[in-house]
């Protein structure tokens, strides 16, 4: 058992030299086109130069992949995730790309061919950059370019770009400020920085300790990784398997007799991990209790299909609207718990509110695909015409369901345009609408079911049975090859008010906003226990427990920036939303900035939370 052990210690220690090696590569190629990483990527171009500098080659077609039409910034974070998916190519997967024209195996393709394929095929080059190929002369000869020293050349000038890169990091005096401490000194677990994005300013009030609630034990103990840093805050939290059921219930049961409201929404998922949802504007025209929840939507599922989204976990944060939408005030949000429903109960004023969800991104996050077949989706009947499978009806009826926002068995054309912003992009206008209800069953100006599956059918006959555009709606509503829903989790939201009638409406379906990260943020400090770093009193470590999440919060009060080392190595059946048991926050200088996210990896176990945050 002990030689076991040690294996797999080091192989743990083998995988976190590899994390610290590829960020230190990361940091590196942004620092050399971009002055922090604090600093967001601006543009196209900016994005294909730091791709450049961390060795890879990226087409127009890779850089549109994240870049698209939606697209303002990418942050640091966001780099890094590219990383993860665009791998340089390998020799190998070269010359495999030269073989399928050199079909004679002869090593050469002759200048006449390449030329024509360069200027005529996939995204097409130049004369003059067809010629600069060609005349050089390290792997040209007798009008032939010999394959195989171009792509040793091709894979050097890749590794150089980093080796610059990491170079000009070291000898920059002024970026060396920005690295993560003396490396002599830190263990290479200390080097992994994947850094969020920066939270706006939040004044703080005075300190809230947290009490320890039955059932939790707070100890102190620090990791040997976190010995040789400046200065460390460690917490650890002890929870048993039931522990995470402990708050306060809600009994919706005793508000029969008041008046309620209920919308339906959707967190998705994108390609680079960002979470995106419906946001919601909550009236209420009189001062009232109210009790407002959110829960995962239980649709009618397909049998044996994996129904994932129902263990995600759901959140909403209440704000006040002041003079302006941008001036939001932090109200509440739903920390009461009763099984997978989340809630909040309390008295609110007349007027206009801000209702935001929230998922911490610990369930809900990118897997790799598993499913190696294809579900079919249309086939043709006896007569010849196009026909949709049992289970596309069967999945097109749960989408159905999502979709319908305000449960009343028929598509508006917001809650419809909502469907086409997230599939195609684009809106449906009212002209295209009076041409919907022409051809397809409506009723009260609203889509029906049968309607809507009619809508899908015409999609398939348009493209003559070919299913392609419909599995492009299907993977950007969360759905994978086998038709289980994996990438998205629909959600319901109820209101009860006593002394009014509540009115909710969907307005927004787009990513997390700044105030989100800010009522985060701030809930924390509220209600969460601050620990002041030892031996660094500008740097403050809140922590906060909600049902089954614990939230850090990290405030930087200093004048500079200051990267922090997060450590979750004595934590023991935990799942951060980071995806890394170790890794670096970069946090400005006077704000603050969620650190991490921590759930339960198995509900029925034991889980303990001890991390360590030290500035390095």
């Amino acid at each position: 058992p002990k030689v076991t052990r040690s294996e797999g210690s080091q192989a743990k220690k083998s995988q976190h030299a590899e994390e610290a090696i590829f960020y230190m590569n990361c940091r590196a190629a942004y620092l050399s086109v971009l002055k922090s990483s604090l600093e967001n990527i601006k543009s196209k171009e900016q994005l294909g130069l730091v791709l450049q500098q961390a060795g890879r080659n990226p087409s127009q077609k890779t850089i549109n992949k994240y870049w698209t039409s939606q697209t303002t910034t990418l942050n640091f974070d966001d780099f890094c995730s590219i990383l993860k998916e665009e791998k340089p190519a390998t020799k190998t997967e070269l010359l495999q790309a030269f073989g399928k024209i050199d079909t004679d195996s002869t090593g050469y393709i002759l200048h006449d061919e390449l030329h024509k394929i360069l200027t005529t095929r996939g995204e097409k080059m130049t004369q003059d950059e067809v010629s600069a190929i060609i005349q050089q002369s390290g792997f040209n000869c007798s009008g032939k370019l010999d394959y195989n020293k171009f792509c040793e050349l091709y894979l050097t000038t890749s590794e150089q770009c980093c080796k610059t890169a990491r170079e000009k990091l070291e000898v920059d005096s002024r970026l060396r400020q920005q690295q993560f401490g003396n490396q002599t000194e830190t263990s290479p677990e200390g080097i992994t920085p994947p850094v969020s994005k920066p939270s706006p300013r939040i004044s703080r009030k005075t300190d809230h300790k947290l009490a320890p609630t039955k059932g939790d034990s707070r100890t102190s103990s620090r990791p040997s990784s976190a010995q040789s840093c400046k200065a460390s805050v460690s917490t650890a939290l002890s929870m048993g398997a039931s522990s995470n059921r402990n708050t306060k219930l809600i009994e919706p049961d005793t508000m029969k007799e008041w008046q309620c409201a209920q919308s339906k929404g959707c967190f998705y998922l994108e390609e680079d991990g960002e979470i995106i949802s419906h946001k919601y504007r909550l009236h209420l025209p009189q001062r009232s209790t109210v009790c407002i929840t959110i829960k995962p939507l239980n649709v009618r599922q397909v049998e044996g299909k994996s129904c994932h989204w129902l263990s995600v976990d759901t959140a909403l944060y209440i704000l006040k609207e002041a003079e302006t939408q941008e001036n939001l005030q932090l109200v509440s949000f739903t920390e009461q718990q009763n099984k997978e429903m989340f809630g909040w109960k309390g008295e609110l004023g007349s007027g206009v509110y801000w209702l935001l969800p929230f998922t911490t991104g610990c369930r809900l996050k990118k897997a790799k695909p598993q499913i190696t077949g294809e579900a079919k989706l249309v086939y043709k009947g006896e007569d010849g015409e196009l026909v949709l499978t049992k289970e596309f009806r069967a999945t097109l009826l749960d989408i159905f369901e999502t979709i319908d926002l305000d449960g009343n068995g028929l598509l508006s054309l917001e809650e419809y345009n909502f469907f086409e912003l997230r599939t195609s992009g684009e809106k449906c206008d009212e002209e295209a609408w009076a041409v919907c209800k022409e051809n397809f069953d409506m009723k009260k100006n609203e889509l029906t079911r049968q309607g809507f599956m009619d809508l899908n059918l015409m999609e398939a006959n348009d493209r003559e049975g070919d299913p392609s555009d419909l599995w492009v709606t299907l993977l950007s509503l969360g759905y994978n090859k086998a038709l289980e829903m994996t990438e998205a989790c629909p959600f319901v939201i109820d209101i009860f008010a006593e002394k009014c009638k509540p009115r909710i409406k969907a307005m927004y379906l787009e990513a997390g906003s700044w105030q989100l990260h800010r009522a985060i943020c701030k809930s924390v400090v509220n209600k969460g226990e601050a620990k002041v770093m030892d031996g660094c009193e500008n740097i403050i470590v809140y922590t906060y427990k909600a049902g089954r999440r614990i939230t850090s919060v990290i405030e930087n009060k200093s004048d500079n920036k200051v990267i922090i080392h997060v450590n979750n190595e004595q934590s023991k059946n935990c799942l951060s939303n980071r995806g890394l048991t170790v890794f670096a926050v970069e946090v400005a200088p006077k704000s603050m900035m969620v650190s991490q996210h921590v759930m339960p990896l198995n509900e029925q176990e034991e889980w303990l939370y001890n991390c360590v945050h030290s500035l390095l």
